[in-house]
């Protein structure tokens, strides 16, 4: 997911800077109306030591704003590390944004100057303690494609290929593959060729592998499709509408994708997952079972979804042209 921001001017000539120079320890980023742009310079370092230069970052961590970090970790290049902090409090507009535009920081100032990209939600995580145990959970690897660091599956294949999960990897790319249930791909498939009518995806936090939705629910409407999807869980959801037309009827499959900001999923990480998967659950659908919805819809809470919204989409109204007429001449 890319969310149309770019870097501005002003974070390009301060991150040159940053190259030039060893001075510094890092560069701090966030977002001002459509760009990215530079708020602090951390520095200059207090010591060649990396741990002991955190001091300077700390005072810059709120608890509810979210921040993007540039800091200088390593003595070889790629010498920096880029972290996106999102704290829980943070305003949930605002952590779809900075989430989905964490890659373009990386990729608009030069994804080679990056040895790895961490995502964090608290201040304790950037600490010399925290990094520490980041270092001993991950093994740093150079840095990753878009899709690749976007849905999280790097290299997931070989961890899952002995815990017999019922999940197929679908090979969305070259180097990207993505885990989806064996049972969510067929209720997919069961969309498309008249099986069922609603077929509704979750993400599962712990493995991030898109998985079914048990759930029997068969709305012959679209008001009661509205309600049968969750109104606190972020959802996809793939709809077979019967319906008629001008005396015409189809049965088109339809795309939903729905992230309340209220309710059960408070975990940013969690929560940013959604964004990022869509458009591989829509390529997952395609590729591997032959469905492809006529139109895609994304929503923040289900009851956005109504009937009117949908039938402007799939049957857009014409717009009549009237003719001139011109005006009667005086007396007539």
């Amino acid at each position: 997911m890319q969310s149309g921001i770019s870097a501005s001017a002003e974070l390009a000539s301060q991150f040159k800077d940053l190259l030039s120079s060893d001075s510094n320890f890092g560069l701090l980023a966030t977002i001002t109306k459509e760009s990215l742009t530079p708020t602090h310079t951390l520095g200059p370092s207090t010591s060649a030591d990396f741990a002991s230069n955190l001091d300077l970052l700390a005072p810059h961590l709120e608890p509810n704003k979210a921040l993007y970090i540039i800091l200088r970790r390593h003595s070889t290049a790629p010498s920096l590390v880029a972290v996106t902090y999102i704290p829980d409090a943070a305003p949930v507009r605002q952590k779809m944004l900075f989430a989905a535009t964490r890659l373009t920081l990386v990729r608009e100032l030069g994804s080679e100057h990056f040895r790895e990209t961490i995502f964090a939600t608290t201040p304790e995580e950037l600490t010399a303690a925290g990094f520490e145990k980041h270092d001993a959970h991950t093994k740093l690897e150079a840095p990753l494609t878009e899709e690749e660091e976007s849905l999280g599956v790097v290299k997931r294949a070989e961890a899952e290929a002995g815990q017999g999960s019922g999940r197929r990897e679908i090979h969305l790319s070259k180097n990207l593959s993505m885990p989806v249930s064996e049972k969510a791909l067929q209720a997919i498939g069961e969309v498309g060729n008249g099986g069922r009518v609603l077929t509704m995806l979750k993400i599962n936090p712990e493995t991030e592998s898109v998985e079914l939705v048990e759930d029997d629910a068969s709305p012959s409407s679209i008001a009661e499709l509205s309600r049968a999807i969750s109104p606190t869980e972020p959802r996809f959801s793939f709809y077979r509408y019967a319906h008629t037309h001008n005396g015409a009827a189809s049965e088109p499959v339809l795309f939903f994708f729905t992230n309340p900001s209220t309710g059960g999923t408070k975990a940013v990480k969690t929560r940013m997952l959604y964004p990022l998967m869509k458009r591989a659950v829509v390529t997952a659908a395609e590729t591997a079972c032959g469905v492809t919805p006529e139109k895609k819809f994304e929503v923040e809470d289900p009851s956005e979804i109504t009937q009117e919204s949908v039938d402007d989409e799939l049957h857009p109204r014409v717009q009549v042209r009237q003719g001139f007429n011109r005006p009667k001449r005086p007396g007539r």
